[in-house]
């Protein structure tokens, strides 16, 4: 009865580990917008979404609109991939670099399931989401860059909802528990593996698909 005691103080101490993370900054107003509700990504970005893709009919895009909407959303799950691989895995030893990457990412894996530092803080996606757009608009131009923004914009938010949903909930469909799977992989297993959250496609493409074994597929 004491060893199942100790075993289950044990698993509780991890959970809690896992689930609360410290203090990013020594600001009280920067740490508090270090940790966002899940609700604020639709909050913000479906009136967004929607204005875009308005705006992109008003302006004319027509019958091309879909493929606009469809091309931005497969833009977005590459961006995903490599942000992911690139961006938020590139850890220096020491140093500010090192800082900057706990910050990103690394508080994430620290604390995996915290659920106030699962989804992008407003103050790194809104500058993110308007330098993508302006982009679009410089090689894509008028209306092109509207649908195309759209359809990147979705993607982001699925992406974001999808990550807090496999680290929150137990998936009923077999799509939702093969993210869920990967993804847990990519945190508990190998962390060099399956960095597509959204879209692991991906991962098959680029030879980072994870298998039971937490090596690399063939």
């Amino acid at each position: 009865m004491a060893s199942h005691r100790a075993d289950d103080l044990k698993s509780l101490r991890r959970t809690d580990a896992l689930r609360a993370s410290p203090r990013m900054f020594e600001s009280d107003l920067l740490d508090r917008l270090s940790r966002v509700h899940p609700a604020v990504p639709p909050i913000m970005f479906v009136p967004v979404i929607v204005a875009l893709f308005v705006d992109g009919l008003v302006q004319g895009s027509g019958a091309l609109t879909p493929v606009w909407v469809l091309g931005g959303y497969l833009f977005w799950t590459l961006t995903e991939y490599w942000l992911h691989r690139i961006v938020f895995h590139f850890e220096p030893e020491n140093g500010i670099g090192a800082r900057v990457h706990w910050i990103i990412h690394g508080v994430h894996h620290d604390h995996p399931n915290d659920p106030l530092r699962l989804v992008m803080p407003p103050a790194v996606s809104i500058p993110l989401a308007a330098i993508f757009v302006l982009i679009f608009y410089l090689v894509l131009g008028t209306p092109a860059f509207l649908p195309f923004g759209a359809g990147f914009l979705t993607g982001y938010l699925v992406y974001d909802m999808i990550h807090y949903y496999v680290h929150h909930h137990r998936p009923k469909t077999a799509l939702g528990r093969r993210l869920r799977e990967l993804h847990m992989r990519h945190h508990f297993q190998n962390h060099d593996l399956a960095y597509g959250v959204s879209s692991p496609f991906w991962d098959r493409v680029f030879g980072t698909a994870a298998t039971q074994s937490g090596k690399r597929s063939s």
